[in-house]
């Protein structure tokens, strides 16, 4: 069985979280798109942990790690990670990496740097992590595959006629040093040195296990309003944050897919710049920040503080819908304890009128959020199992939330830990 889980929003739901906790019976854990341009926070039996490529399933040994086609792959950074999870004691992980997954290469990480310098003040916030120029060539067909690293010939002359279109941009539009086509292929040997043990025909091997009944979990990056298509464009990731694209990135059937975990918060949050229409801000903002997360509301790759905000039930149900959701993962609800009433977004105001539809980017950027305030538990709530045993004042928060997105919450997470979940039945299923 193929099960996705996704995000819902801006990212940062705590997808990395969810798909710990369900790896632990999945039999593979598949990245189909994204980079390491952001990064899922893991917290288990072996420590808190920062993931970028690494699927969220690499901390079980009988699991086997997939990096997909679709997946941005930064090979220097894909090893440091795999060190800095073994030197904490955590066993090697399976890895395989798809032979048609294509290379974020060195340039491209500094062209993310020179084009955010030369737009300055209307800069998209990038990561600089080479994310947007790698994507760029990819749809250019002027990207590098892993399986051509193995072909020396291919090789040489592909690196020689990339390297003299890129001069000309660092020459004439960046004014900065060119590239060395020499040394560049001598760093993409040292690429092929460190990946060729991982390297296969992935989408076969997916094929395969599907059909001998394995349980795979594909793993998205950000949520659904960072989609290119469907997000706040053009403050957007630049792959699919869709489940629909797990099909693609991972090379699967799109029917293989079977179930949709769609990862909401139980308030808002986000990195970088765009519409975020129950932002808030000042000493609200700073004291949700502070309690959010695990350890504060920052960035998993950056460190950069997130944008604050309530929970959005027009954001909310516009991101499940296009996930295509079966089951809602609940998550951080244990943060919102220390407030006697919660804010929570139910609609948009837009000129004058009120809506439940999300817009696009223009109209959502002079919505205003249209207010209700629901009673807080005002307690801790970490360490409870069973959903009945929640403060009545919690449940009716978790009932509400689901009244208003329309799709069934089933997880329940409560606390950091990957055994910090409650399960529940839904009246929506």
């Amino acid at each position: 069985m193929v099960k996705a889980v996704v995000g819902a929003n801006w990212g940062d739901e705590g997808k990395g979280k969810i798909t710990d906790t369900l790896a632990k019976e999945a039999d593979i854990i598949v990245r189909f798109q994204g980079g390491a341009n952001a990064g899922h926070t893991i917290v288990n039996d072996y420590g808190k942990f920062a993931l970028h490529t690494l699927p969220s399933g690499v901390f079980y040994s009988h699991t086997t790690s997939v990096i997909g086609n679709g997946v941005a792959l930064n090979i220097p950074i894909l090893f440091e990670e795999i060190k800095s999870i073994t030197d904490r004691n955590v066993p090697m992980p399976k890895i395989l990496v798809s032979d048609r997954a294509q290379i974020v290469m060195p340039y491209h990480i500094l062209f993310d740097q020179y084009e955010e310098e030369r737009l300055g003040g209307k800069s998209f916030g990038s990561t600089k992590s080479g994310i947007a120029p790698f994507y760029s060539d990819k749809y250019a067909k002027i990207g590098f595959q892993v399986n051509e690293l193995f072909d020396e010939e291919l090789l040489k002359e592909k690196v020689e006629r990339v390297v003299a279109l890129k001069n000309v941009l660092l020459e004439h539009l960046y004014h900065k040093p060119l590239i060395d086509k020499d040394e560049l292929l001598e760093t993409l040997h040292s690429y092929r040195e460190m990946i060729e043990p991982y390297v296969c025909d992935t989408a076969t091997f997916l094929e395969n296990a599907n059909k001998e009944g394995k349980t795979i979990l594909l793993e998205g990056q950000l949520g659904t309003l960072k989609d290119p298509d469907h997000g706040i464009y053009p403050m957007v990731t630049s792959s699919s944050t869709l489940a629909s694209y797990g099909a693609i990135g991972a090379g699967l059937a799109p029917y293989d897919i079977k179930q949709i975990i769609t990862v909401c918060k139980a308030y808002s949050s986000a990195v970088g710049a765009g519409a975020f229409v129950s932002e808030i801000f000042g000493d609200e903002a700073d004291e949700l920040r502070r309690r959010g997360g695990d350890g504060g509301e920052f960035g998993a790759t950056t460190g950069r503080p997130r944008r604050m905000g309530w929970f959005d039930c027009v954001a909310s149900k516009y991101g499940c819908r296009l996930q295509g959701t079966t089951d809602v993962a609940f998550t951080v609800l244990d943060v919102l304890g220390y407030l006697d009433e919660i804010p929570v977004c139910v609609a948009y105001e837009v000129d004058g009128k009120e809506t439940t539809d999300f817009p696009v980017t223009h109209l959502l950027e002079k919505a205003k959020p249209v207010i209700k305030k629901l009673p807080g538990w005002k307690c801790d709530i970490r360490g409870i199992k069973n959903y009945d045993e929640l403060p009545e004042n919690c449940r009716k928060y978790i009932e509400f939330i689901e009244d208003h997105i329309g799709y069934p919450i089933t997880m329940v997470s409560n606390g950091p830990g990957r055994e910090d979940i409650i399960y529940r039945e839904s009246k929506l299923k």
